[in-house]
């Protein structure tokens, strides 16, 4: 739960722009993360889902300020 708000303290345009930027090493590229779970972690919250072109699993790790 703690994550989720992190998460949405986040300002909108700037959390769209980490969905967007998300590296996959299936395609060796940026790409949009889809259908994430947002997760604690020791430094922040980390976005784990499937990257868009491939299916591949993708995660974005989040840092606290």
């Amino acid at each position: 739960m703690e994550a989720n708000k992190t998460w949405l303290s986040i300002p909108k345009e700037i959390r769209s722009r980490l969905i967007n930027n998300v590296f996959c090493t299936n395609c060796s590229g940026v790409t949009t993360i889809e259908s994430f779970t947002i997760e604690d972690a020791r430094f922040g919250v980390v976005l784990k889902g499937k990257c868009k072109k491939c299916g591949h699993e993708v995660a974005r790790v989040i840092e606290a300020e």
